[in-house]
């Protein structure tokens, strides 16, 4: 079933008089699968290397080089250090003129200590947050970034044939909210002159198949921060202190409340999550503060002012009540991503002759954050899922993103570089996105 309107609420965008179907080029095609099976184990290669050289957010200079040495060896144009951060662009234009479409690609890893054993782990350590950590590529930004290098040099070697202008985004930043990324690139201005943007996301499922749906298909993505404020002293004479990491405990449990009695669910999901908490040196010690930080998802304006609000309340009266006080620090992010119903009904044809066998179908809205949706926001788009799961591996129980077992099958890569590919040929060859009713 679709989401109700009241998800999206917040994204006015007109619905198509009738989708524009796209007249398949069976020899196009057939160029493009020839094309991507001549550089498969160059982009295999590219994943190994970036995988097992993983950057964290707005540090991805390594990688960033590595894009924009590729794209310059291909003959398109390239911008560095896009948004006074480590993004790249690359505009290849074709022969003929047409519109311009936008593909993007995310480049940075996650603070997780790998887990999975293979030839190219990460053995990458740094300090994040006050802990040593490792560092891995939890979330498949490395299959993402080795698609849209493969995707460039298929595209590029069609120059001749291309109907207008390719822009290749390489965005840093995708998992550091609220501002990421997309923002400064965009900010920089590169969605000026853009007619559409496509940008496809590696999980689990099935090998190859793929997973779509017009209008919203992630949350608003809010992070948090709480400081309780208590008062010091030995861990023997707790009637002399104020103890913070009793307080921050009531507080982590009342905001379990806030989704399940203060939110209509009917209307939309929402989630509350504390990430991290931490607060004292020894056993002891009765610290003098704690503090603890989370993640807000939601769909609904509404739900997710009032959430808001609710942790505010809770913090704050929750300390009082203890002598203590709270500092509560939420930091708007990024808003929910919404595929354009237009784009969806014209191209998710496509995606289906990609795939094939392994087939591509509507999939079910998803908790998580995408500053994707800043650039969708800007000109019609069109987000979609490509399922990396191993042969044996059961998608159900698999370890999903963000795990230290997460696992993406190489055999997907060339997978995606035909979807982004014949995405991009379809826009241009058919005059772009769908014209809209007024």
């Amino acid at each position: 079933m679709r989401l109700s309107l009241a998800f999206v609420a917040a994204v006015l965008i007109a619905t198509p008089l009738a989708a524009q179907q796209v007249t398949a080029d069976p020899a196009l095609a057939a160029e493009i699968d020839k094309r991507t099976a001549a550089i498969a184990d160059k982009v295999t290669a590219w994943r190994h290397d970036i995988h097992q050289h993983p950057e964290l957010g707005y540090a991805e200079k390594r990688t960033a080089g590595i894009v924009a040495a590729h794209l310059r060896a291909l003959g398109i144009e390239v911008q560095e250090n896009v948004g006074g951060i480590p993004g790249v662009v690359g505009i290849l234009k074709g022969a003929k003129p047409g519109p311009t479409v936008a593909l993007r690609a995310d480049m940075d890893a996650l603070p997780v200590t790998e887990l999975v054993d293979v030839p190219f782990k990460s053995t990458v350590r740094t300090v994040y947050n006050g802990q040593e950590t490792g560092v891995m590529h939890a979330c498949g930004h490395d299959m993402h970034t080795a698609i849209l290098m493969g995707t460039a040099e298929v595209l590029a070697g069609l120059r001749d044939r291309l109907p207008g202008t390719v822009k290749f985004l390489f965005q840093p930043a995708e998992e550091v909210p609220p501002k990421g990324g997309a923002g400064p690139m965009i900010e920089a201005g590169v969605m000026k002159g853009v007619d559409g943007v496509f940008g496809l996301h590696v999980g689990p499922g099935p090998l190859g198949a793929m997973h779509y749906r017009a209008g919203a298909i992630s949350a608003s993505a809010d992070g948090w921060r709480i400081i309780v404020h208590g008062r010091q002293g030995h861990g023997a004479m707790p009637a002399n202190t104020v103890d913070p990491i009793v307080v921050s405990a009531e507080i982590v449990t009342a905001l379990q409340t806030i989704v399940s009695r203060s939110l209509d669910l009917s209307v939309a999901p929402a989630v509350v999550t504390v990430g991290a908490i931490h607060g004292g040196l020894r056993e002891n010690i009765i610290p003098d503060s704690v503090w603890m930080i989370g993640t807000i998802r939601a769909f609904d304006a509404k739900a997710r002012t009032t959430i808001h609000e609710r942790m505010k309340r809770i913090a704050e009266n929750i300390a009082a009540a203890h002598g203590a006080t709270a500092d509560v620090i939420v930091d708007i992010g990024y808003p929910s991503s919404v595929n354009n119903d237009g784009m969806v009904a014209k191209f998710s044809p496509t995606l289906k002759r990609v795939a094939g066998a392994a087939g591509a179908n509507e999939g079910d809205v998803t908790m998580a954050g995408e500053d994707f949706s800043k650039f969708s926001a800007l000109a019609p788009g069109f987000f979609f899922n490509l399922s990396v799961t191993p042969p044996g591996l059961d998608p159900k129980t698999v370890a999903s993103n963000h795990s230290p077992l997460f696992q993406g099958d190489d055999r997907a890569l060339a997978v995606g570089v035909r979807a982004m590919s014949n995405m991009a040929m379809d826009f241009l060859r058919s005059g772009g996105a769908p014209k809209l009713t007024q």
